[in-house]
């Protein structure tokens, strides 16, 4: 077994004496950059050695990134260096724009690449977007780290990615994991043999039957969990239990609308920060659900694993013409020390919206819970008081039993 870096091998205690050092420098870093005033501003960066030390500071929120942008473009004073300071700028929707560079690993995708079997004798068909996004050139980069020459195919013109990939000899494909199959498809209505070995996916669902179908015709497929604004978050080795977390980022899972880390094997929201000296998104939120997996690898690997995309964090629901948000339960819970957990329920009784809030509680009492429901999400629901522990376990604050069949 081979390793991208000794970094992916660290013990426990090593991995947490790097971050010692690593984290204070990063958030004094952040803290530095005039687009992160609020977040960081009582912050004492010696403070911060440890994720539990972390777990302390305010998140930050792409709705907080996007309005700092909107008043100070295109990065929000959240980089250390100016636009022009970087090799590229890029957009997503929103509009977000994120910077990118072109130095060594820049995004870290080599790390899964060379994971994912990738190296010095293949030639990538990068099908990841190039036009304004970011994937593109984030693949592209992936790939020159571990050696690999790079053709630049983009999306779509499916004939002529079977014609440039029988004549330049591609051996790997990087895209969203769908692309691939239609490419292959393409090639055998063609009558075309093409020698794709490896895949390298993200930026959409996996299914086990599309990985088999890929297995079946020889090509092993891995995938990654990246976004426009982190860069490589986590990814699978060849043992597929899980995703390893990258060595350069912290992850957190919390409770959605919170940054109050959940118990370990819960779902909850994932929060990074990176250690990109370029661009130090401290605590960001990016939305998506997931749950940490116990034990290391059998790769090897001893980082932390996640269980990969488990949904949106974004629960927030209508109920009887109102918005419920993760936010508010979160503030309901906050409001009274008794309360260790709630659970919004949204259901129909009749033609009627019917909201029923199930509170984990040590004590206290239901008239007194109802007064604080009414105050908080602005809705009267029937309060259901249990036994704490007795609410699921799965990362909604916020569940709708509605049927909009």
């Amino acid at each position: 077994m081979t390793y991208f870096d000794k970094l992916e091998t660290r013990s426990a205690e090593e991995r947490a004496a790097d971050l010692a050092t690593l984290l204070p420098e990063q958030i004094a870093r952040a803290k530095a950059a005039p687009g992160v005033a609020t977040q960081l501003a009582d912050v004492d960066p010696k403070k911060i050695t440890s994720v539990s030390a972390l777990a302390e500071l305010p998140v930050l929120r792409k709705s907080d990134l996007s309005a700092a942008q909107s008043a100070k473009p295109p990065f929000g004073g959240f980089t250390v260096k100016p636009a022009h300071g970087f090799a590229h700028i890029f957009q997503s929707p929103g509009p977000i724009y994120e910077p990118g560079g072109v130095d060594h690993d820049w995004w870290r995708m080599g790390r899964f690449l060379h994971a994912a079997g990738v190296g010095e004798r293949d030639v990538v068909q990068n099908c990841f977007g190039y036009h304004l996004t970011p994937a593109g050139m984030i693949f592209e980069n992936g790939a020159r780290a571990v050696g690999a020459a790079v053709l630049p195919a983009g999306t779509g013109q499916t004939e002529l990615q079977v014609t440039a990939a029988r004549d330049v000899g591609a051996t790997t494909y990087a895209g969203t994991p769908d692309y691939l199959k239609v490419i292959l498809d393409k090639a055998e209505e063609m009558g075309v043999e093409l020698g794709f070995k490896k895949a390298a996916v993200g930026g959409g669902a996996l299914f086990p039957s599309l990985r088999q179908e890929y297995a079946d015709r020889g090509i092993s497929c891995l995938q990654c969990y990246a976004t426009a604004d982190l860069g490589n978050i986590a990814y699978e080795s060849a043992a597929m239990e899980g995703m390893i977390v990258d060595e350069q980022v912290i992850v957190e899972i919390v409770t959605p609308g919170t940054g109050t880390p959940v118990a370990p094997g819960e779902v909850g929201e994932v929060v990074v920060t990176t250690l990109n000296r370029d661009y130090p998104l401290i605590r960001f939120a990016t939305g998506d659900m997931s749950a940490v997996m116990p034990g290391q690898s059998p790769c090897g690997r001893t980082n932390m694993r996640i269980k990969g995309w488990m949904g949106r964090a974004d629960q927030t629901t209508k109920i009887k013409g109102m918005f419920v948000r993760p936010e508010q339960v979160a503030a309901l819970v906050d409001k009274h020390d008794e309360i260790v957990k709630a659970r919004v329920v949204a259901s129909r009784n009749g033609e009627m919206d019917v909201m029923t809030v199930r509170i984990e509680a040590n004590g206290g009492d239901e008239i007194t819970f109802a007064r604080s429901v009414v105050d908080v999400l602005k809705l009267k629901g029937t309060v259901d008081i249990v036994t704490p522990g007795s609410l699921p376990k799965d990362g909604l604050v916020i569940e709708d039993q509605r049927s909009y069949d």
